[in-house]
C-alpha cells in the first residue's frame, strides 16, 4: 500500500500552482514577520498559531489590494456593462488557499512558511468557513463570483453579512445538537468595512398620495453598513467584490428620553434593528414565512439598489457626483441576477425608486425593470416556493405592497386580453393567492418582473416550462431558458486535490484550470498503464490522509482499500439518505447471513445539517447514527462494512473528503433536484456516480455516457405516472424479503436497543405517507450497488471508468455556466484580458 507523501517530497514536486521563485520566498518571510510583529501584543513574548495565520493571511491580503484597486479603476475608465449577483446566501469556506491559489502564490508561501518552521495545513486549519449559506444556492453563488472574476467581468456579489453563518453540527448521543457559528469572534482578515458608504433602509410607515406623486411617510430607518471582500480570478490580476452589509441602528435618540430615563431602553432596543443581520436562517428547501426573514429579503435589496443606482449615476473612480441624469442606457449599463426568489423584492423596489423618487412614468420605469432584472429558479418542491402573506406585506412594506397589487393588475389585463373568459387561467397566473390567508408568490413576481428565467439543469428547466410555471411559459416562451449549474475548478481541484490536478497538467499542460473542455483530452489516455496507476495512487493517497483524519476524529479504526461510498448534502427526505440506510442495512444483513462470502468492503459516509426545526431529518440522523452503532461493533462484520456519520459537514470538510471518495450517493427521487453540485466536484476528483437520472446526474451521464455511470430507479415520466395510480409501499414491503427483514428491524428497536419505538415515524411515513417512492425504487438501487461492487473489485477497469468521468467533466465547470448567463441573459462577452498587475504600469 502506498504512502502518503512527506512535505519534503510534495514540495519538491512541480506543481500546477506554481514554483517558488528565491525573491518571492525571501519577500513573503519579510512581509509576515512584519505583519507577525504588528499583530502581537506588546506584553506577549510568545506568537499563538492563530498570530501565524493572521499575519500569513495579511501577507497574502496585500498581494490582493493592489489588484483590487486597480481592477475598480478599470471599470471606472473602461465603464462596461455591471452584472449585481443578489443573493441572501454565499457560502465561501475559507478564503487563504483559494486566494493563494488564484494569485499562483501558493507554492511560495508553501515554502516561505516551511523555512519558518511552521506547518502551512495547521495554519490553513485555523480560519473559520465563512458559512454563510445552507447548501448548494450558497455555495453556487460563491462558485460564480470565482468565475465572473476569472471571466474578467465587472461583477459584484451583494448579501448579508449574517453576524453568525449556518450553525456547527454536533452529534451528541447520535442526535444532532445546533451551536451558533461565531466565526467572526477572531475577526475577519478579508473584509474591509466602508462606513463611507452606508445607506439607510425603511421599513413599517404609510402611503401617502400626494399631487407631487407617492410618498412613504413615518418609516423607521435601519442603516446597512457594506462590508467588502475581494474576489480574486485565476491568474489575470482581477478583484472583484462581494460587498455584504451589516444592520446598523442610526444614532437619532430624542434629547427628552435623557430628561425621563427613556435614553438606557433607547439605546437597547437598537438591538432590534440590528438583528437583522444577526444570522442566516438555516432551512434549505423549506420557506418560513417570518418577518425578521422578510426583513432580511427587504434590507438587503434596498441597499444594494441604492449602491447600483449611485454607482450607475457617477462614472468616475473615487467620485460621487452624478455624470448620468437619465435611466435610459440603465439596463445597457447594469444586470441584475436574483438567486431564487429571496431578492424578489428588487422588483418592486427598483419601480418604487424609479416612480417614485425619479419620477419616471409607470410604462418606462417597468421596461427599465424588466430588462434588468432576471431570476434564477432552484427548485419545485412546493414547501420551498415563498408566498408572503400580505398582511404582513401591509405593515412592513406598505408601499411595495401597492406597487406589487399595480403590477398584478396589469399583469393580469394582459392575460385576460390573450385567454377572455379563462378565470381559472387567472387565477393561477396572479401574483396574489386568494384563500383563508392572500399570499403573495413571489416565483410570479419574478417570472413577470424579469427578462429571463432560467433552471440549473437541462432537466429541471423542463419541468418548470411542463408544470409549475406551464402558464407563463405558454405567455412568454422566449423568457424561460437553461443553465445547468457548475462548479470552479480552482476550488474543487487545484486546491482540494493538487495531486490529481498535477497528474492531470502531467499529461495535458496547466489551459484546463481555465477551460476544463480540455479534460477531454484525458481520454486519449485511458489505457496508459502509467497514467491509470497515476490516478490510482493520487485516489489511495488521498483516502489514506483522509483515513487517518477519520480515525482521529471518530476513533474508528478505517480500512483505507475499502471503498469510501460517501453521500454528503443537507439532510432532506427528497435526498433520500433513507434509501442509503436500506442498502446499508441489506448489506449487514448479508454478511451476518454469510459471513464467509466474499464481499467488496465498504465504508459508508453520510453526513450533513438538518434544519432545527425539521424533524423527520434529524430522526434520519439518529438512526444513521444507530445503524453505525451496531454495525460498527459487530465483531462479525469487522473491516468489510463500517458506517460513519460525518459531523458538521462545511465547505473545508468537503475539501477533504470528496478527493477521498470513490463512490458518490446522488439517489433522489427523479424529478425533485433541480441540479446537484456536490455530483459534479465528486465527478471531477475521481469518484464515481451512484444516482438516479435526475437534476445534473442526466447530463452528467450523457457527458460520461451511460456505460460509465450507476443508473437505477425511476424516471421522472415513471414516477409522475406513480402518482396517478397512487404508490403503495405495502406491496414492496411484502414482495422483497430484504426489504421486510430492514424494515422490521429498524420498527422493532434492532438499531435502538434501549428505545425500541425510537424509529415508529421513520417506518409509519415510508409504509404510509412517503411522498419519495423510497420502496419503489429500494430493488433496483440494491441491484446497482452491487453493480459497483464487483467493479470495484477489479482496480483497473474501475480507474478507467474515473479516468472517462474525469474526462467527462468539462462541461460541469461554473465558467462554462457564467459564459452562457453573460452572453444569452446579461448581453456581456467574458474576457480573457489581463488586467497589468499593480508592479507594472497602467496601459
Amino acid at each position: 500500500m502506498s504512502r502518503p507523501l512527506t512535505d519534503m517530497e510534495r514540495r519538491k514536486q512541480i506543481s500546477v500552482r506554481g514554483l517558488a521563485g528565491v525573491e518571492s520566498v525571501a519577500d513573503l518571510k519579510k512581509n509576515f514577520n512584519r505583519h507577525l510583529h504588528f499583530t502581537l501584543v506588546k506584553d506577549r513574548n510568545v506568537a499563538t498559531p492563530r498570530d501565524y495565520y493572521q499575519a500569513l493571511a495579511h501577507t497574502v491580503r496585500d498581494h490582493l489590494v493592489g489588484r483590487w484597486i486597480r481592477t475598480q479603476q478599470y471599470y471606472y475608465e473602461k465603464d462596461p456593462k455591471r452584472i449585481y449577483y443578489l443573493s441572501l446566501e454565499f457560502y465561501m469556506g475559507r478564503t487563504l488557499q483559494n486566494t493563494m491559489v488564484n494569485l499562483g502564490l501558493q507554492s511560495s508561501c508553501d515554502e516561505a512558511i516551511y523555512q519558518l518552521g511552521l506547518d502551512m495545513e495547521e495554519l490553513e486549519d485555523i480560519e473559520e468557513d465563512a458559512g454563510l449559506g445552507n447548501g448548494g444556492l450558497g455555495r453556487l453563488a460563491a462558485c460564480f463570483l470565482d468565475s465572473m472574476a476569472t471571466l474578467g467581468l465587472a461583477a459584484y456579489g451583494y448579501g448579508i453579512r449574517y453576524e453568525f453563518g449556518i450553525f456547527n453540527q454536533k452529534i451528541s448521543n447520535g442526535w444532532q445538537v445546533e451551536e451558533a457559528d461565531d466565526w467572526l469572534r477572531f475577526g475577519n482578515p478579508w473584509e474591509k468595512s466602508r462606513p463611507e458608504y452606508t445607506i439607510p433602509v425603511n421599513f413599517y410607515g404609510r402611503v401617502e398620495y400626494t399631487p407631487e406623486g407617492v410618498k412613504w411617510a413615518d418609516t423607521q430607518v435601519v442603516l446597512a453598513l457594506p462590508y467588502d471582500t475581494p474576489v480574486p480570478g485565476y491568474r489575470n490580476n482581477t478583484v472583484n467584490t462581494m460587498r455584504l452589509w451589516s444592520a446598523k441602528a442610526p444614532n437619532e435618540f430624542k434629547l427628552e428620553d435623557f430628561n425621563v430615563g427613556g435614553y438606557i431602553q433607547a439605546v437597547l432596543d437598537r438591538n432590534l434593528a440590528e438583528n437583522i443581520s444577526r444570522v442566516l436562517y438555516p432551512n434549505d428547501n423549506f420557506f418560513e414565512g417570518k418577518e425578521l426573514r422578510l426583513k432580511q429579503e427587504y434590507f438587503v435589496v434596498a441597499a444594494t439598489l441604492q449602491d447600483i443606482i449611485r454607482r450607475f449615476k457617477s462614472s468616475k473612480f473615487g467620485t460621487r457626483a452624478a455624470v448620468r441624469t437619465t435611466f435610459e442606457a440603465f439596463p445597457d449599463k447594469v444586470a441584475i441576477q436574483l438567486n431564487d426568489t429571496h431578492p424578489a423584492l428588487a422588483i418592486p423596489e427598483l419601480m418604487r425608486i424609479l416612480v417614485d423618487i425619479e419620477h419616471l412614468s409607470w410604462e418606462k420605469a417597468w421596461e427599465i425593470t424588466k430588462r434588468t432584472c432576471a431570476y434564477t429558479n432552484h427548485t419545485v418542491l412546493p414547501e420551498a416556493l415563498e408566498r408572503w402573506p400580505v398582511h404582513l406585506f401591509e405593515s412592513l412594506l406598505p408601499r411595495h405592497l401597492s406597487i406589487i397589487y399595480e403590477i398584478n393588475r396589469r399583469h393580469l389585463e394582459n392575460v385576460s386580453k390573450l385567454y377572455p373568459g379563462d378565470h381559472d387561467r387567472l387565477r393561477r397566473m396572479s401574483l396574489i393567492e386568494e384563500g383563508s390567508i392572500k399570499r403573495i408568490n413571489m416565483a410570479h413576481l419574478c417570472i413577470v418582473g424579469s427578462h429571463a428565467v432560467n433552471g440549473v439543469a437541462r432537466i429541471h428547466s423542463d419541468i418548470l416550462k411542463k408544470t409549475i410555471f406551464k402558464d407563463f411559459y405558454e405567455l412568454e416562451p422566449n423568457k424561460f431558458q437553461n443553465k445547468t449549474n457548475g462548479i470552479t475548478p480552482r476550488r474543487w481541484l487545484v486546491l482540494c486535490n493538487s495531486g490529481l490536478a498535477d497528474v492531470i497538467a502531467e499529461k495535458i499542460g496547466e489551459d484546463y484550470i481555465c477551460d476544463l473542455d480540455q479534460l477531454k483530452k484525458l481520454l486519449g489516455f485511458v489505457n496508459d498503464e502509467g497514467f491509470i496507476r497515476a490516478v490510482a495512487k493520487v485516489k489511495q493517497e488521498n483516502k489514506l490522509k483522509f483515513s487517518a483524519y477519520l480515525e482521529k476524529t471518530y476513533k474508528v479504526k478505517i480500512n483505507p482499500n475499502s471503498m469510501f461510498d460517501v453521500q454528503v448534502k443537507r439532510i432532506h427526505e427528497y435526498k433520500r439518505q433513507l434509501l442509503n440506510c436500506l442498502h446499508v442495512i441489506t448489506f449487514y444483513n448479508r454478511i451476518k447471513r454469510e459471513p464467509n462470502k466474499q464481499y467488496t468492503p465498504r465504508t459508508i459516509m453520510i453526513g450533513g445539517k438538518a434544519a432545527p426545526g425539521y424533524h423527520m431529518a434529524k430522526l434520519i440522523i439518529r438512526l444513521i447514527t444507530g445503524i453505525g452503532d451496531v454495525v460498527n461493533n459487530d465483531p462479525m462484520v469487522g473491516d468489510r462494512l463500517k458506517v460513519i456519520y460525518l459531523e458538521n459537514y462545511r465547505v473545508s470538510l468537503a475539501e477533504k473528503v470528496i478527493p477521498a471518495s470513490d463512490l458518490s450517493e446522488q439517489i433522489s427521487t427523479a424529478g425533485t433536484e433541480a441540479s446537484g453540485t456536490g455530483n459534479m466536484k465528486f465527478m471531477l476528483n475521481g469518484a464515481l456516480t451512484i444516482g438516479t437520472m435526475d437534476g445534473a446526474n442526466v447530463e452528467m451521464a450523457e457527458e460520461a455516457g451511460m456505460d460509465n455511470f450507476f443508473i437505477f430507479g425511476m424516471r421522472v415520466d415513471e414516477v409522475e405516472a406513480m402518482d396517478k395510480q397512487g404508490y403503495n409501499a405495502w406491496s414492496y414491503y411484502e414482495r422483497i424479503p430484504e426489504l421486510k427483514q430492514a424494515i422490521d428491524q429498524i420498527k422493532n428497536g434492532f438499531f435502538s436497543p434501549k428505545e425500541p419505538h425510537l424509529f415508529k415515524e421513520i417506518v409509519n411515513m415510508l409504509m404510509h405517507h412517503d411522498r419519495f417512492k423510497v420502496f419503489a425504487d429500494y430493488e433496483d438501487y440494491i441491484k446497482c450497488q452491487d453493480r459497483v461492487s464487483a467493479l470495484y473489485m477489479n482496480s483497473k477497469e474501475w480507474t478507467k471508468m474515473v479516468i472517462k468521468n474525469i474526462a467527462a467533466s468539462g462541461k460541469f465547470s461554473s465558467d462554462r455556466t457564467i459564459a452562457e448567463y453573460a452572453q444569452q441573459i446579461w448581453g456581456v462577452e467574458p474576457s480573457k484580458h489581463k488586467i497589468p498587475p499593480p508592479s507594472e504600469p497602467r496601459e
